[in-house]
This record gives structure tokens, C-alpha cells and sequence, in this order.
């Protein structure tokens, strides 16, 4: 037994993210979802969040005011609510790295302006999250399946479009499918909870400008869902035994935190290295 299931409670949902996790190595699960061990923060995701901070709160006002103007305006609540005082001492936070997470945020917000134009954006509000950074939670075949929609827009012929901000690379390759596996969790809880599939999934990459676009169709959304639905029944075994066992190799391994790794080792797992590319 690796953990006590009574002093670690199963998860009360199912994200994409997690979901992720469970299928690449169910202890990377466990550690994230199950035991919720805390990690540093890292400059990248602390960027990506701080940008997206600015960019909720700009689609938080009518069509016409969504200026790059006013997208500026938004970064000392992005720097208030992003930069706490645990992340400033993770990222060891001083002038010349703010003066990097500023100079990059402005060439993020020049690139995605020229990309699309906010102002001529209609988006669907649900509940209280006004079509921006909607929290969606729905039960899929007993799998409790939750997700965060950057953006859920209706385009010009009415059909709904799921927007995901990326402030990473683009993709390249067999790597561009599992770029949507997330947002394929997304429509499928958009149908549960609307109504109605999304036609359309855009992934912005906004630090590069290159847009990634697919029909739901092309993604498989059913088939993921059903993926996640499985998933679950196999994790609530795993939280029942008390033990999520490993799944080291040099792909998965790579992306995993050194304290995960350490804790693997500790267990008698051999971690692999990466392979050379």
C-alpha cells in the first residue's frame, strides 16, 4: 500500500489534466490528484496564467471596449492575483524577471490582437462565468468529468466554438492530436451541460501567432469521454487498494517533477533517462 485511502479521499472529479496524468502513470496521479503533493512554480506556467488572467477580465467588458488599451490596463490585477507571495519565492522573483514577464506579456498581447479582434467576439455566457474561464462539471457514464473553457464563442453561422488559449509552443507532428485531447473532454461536457456540441475547436497559440483548428468531429470527443469513464472506474480501484502503480519510462518519466521521481526511487523503482532525440 502506498498511501491510506482514509487519510487521502478519491477526488471528487475527473479533470483532463488529471485524466492525463492517470494514463501517462498512475502515480504521477496519485502524487497530483490523490496525495496533492505541492509543486514550485515555474516561470512558463506562471506566465501562461498571468496572461490569462489579463485576457478574462478583458472579455469581462462589453465587445467595444475590448482594446489592447485596455488589455494593458489589466496587468496590475494580473500581477496581484498571479504573482503571491509563495510564487514571487519560487520563481525568485526580482526587477530583471519582471522586466522579462512584462516585455513578454506585451508581445503576447501585440501578437494575439493581430490574430483576432476581441471587439467583434460574441461569447456565451454560462452561469456566472460570462463565457470566459468556465467551470463545467457533469457526470459522463459515473465518470465526474470537470473542466476550465478558456473561451466558449458563437460564430457567424451560430454554432458553438471552443477557444483555448496556448501561451507554449505550437505542436508539431503526431503531437498536434494530443493537443486536443482536452478540449474533446470540453465539448463533450458543453453537450451534457447545454445542450449542444461545439462544431469547433481553436487553439491559439498567442505567443507564436499559429492557430490549430479542428472540428469536434476530427476529435473524437465520445470516444475520450468514454476514455475518462473507464479511467475512473480503474482509478477508484487504485484509490481503493490504497496504491497507484507506476508506469516509468523514458517518455513519461521526462515530464515528471524530480520530487515524484525521488519518491518513485524511494519505493524501488528504476526511473529511465529520456531518450535522445
Amino acid at each position: 500500500m502506498s498511501f491510506d485511502p482514509a487519510e487521502f479521499p478519491l477526488p471528487r472529479a475527473l479533470s483532463p489534466s488529471r485524466l492525463n496524468d492517470f494514463q501517462s502513470c498512475p502515480r504521477k496521479y496519485e502524487y497530483s490528484a490523490v496525495r496533492k503533493l505541492p509543486q514550485p512554480a515555474s516561470y512558463a506556467s506562471v506566465k501562461g496564467r498571468f496572461v490569462h488572467a489579463i485576457l478574462e477580465h478583458l472579455y469581462q467588458l462589453p465587445a467595444p471596449e475590448r482594446t489592447i488599451e485596455m488589455a494593458h490596463s489589466f496587468i496590475p490585477l494580473a500581477t496581484d492575483s498571479e504573482l503571491t507571495a509563495d510564487v514571487r519565492a519560487d520563481l525568485h522573483y526580482d526587477e530583471a524577471l519582471e522586466a522579462k514577464l512584462l516585455a513578454e506579456t506585451d508581445a503576447i498581447l501585440r501578437t494575439y490582437f493581430d490574430m483576432e479582434d476581441p471587439t467583434s467576439v460574441t461569447i456565451v455566457p454560462y452561469k456566472d462565468s460570462d463565457g470566459v474561464e468556465i467551470k463545467m462539471f457533469a457526470d459522463y457514464k459515473g465518470a465526474p468529468l470537470y473542466g476550465i473553457l478558456d473561451r466558449l464563442d458563437r460564430d457567424d453561422e451560430g454554432n458553438l466554438v471552443i477557444v483555448d488559449y496556448k501561451t507554449g509552443s505550437v505542436p508539431r507532428g503526431d503531437y498536434i492530436s494530443s493537443a486536443f485531447a482536452n478540449s474533446a473532454i470540453y465539448a463533450v461536457l458543453c453537450e451534457q451541460l447545454l445542450g449542444e456540441m461545439p462544431a469547433r475547436i481553436r487553439l491559439l497559440y498567442i505567443a507564436t501567432g499559429d492557430v490549430l483548428e479542428r472540428s469536434t468531429k476530427e476529435v473524437f470527443p465520445a470516444a475520450r469521454a468514454q476514455a475518462a469513464a473507464k479511467a475512473w472506474v480503474n482509478i477508484k480501484k487504485a484509490h481503493e487498494a490504497g496504491n497507484f502503480v507506476p508506469n516509468p519510462s523514458p517518455n513519461n518519466c521526462r515530464w515528471c517533477p524530480a520530487d515524484y521521481k525521488d519518491r518513485c526511487r524511494a519505493d524501488g523503482y528504476s526511473i529511465p533517462e529520456p531518450q535522445r532525440r
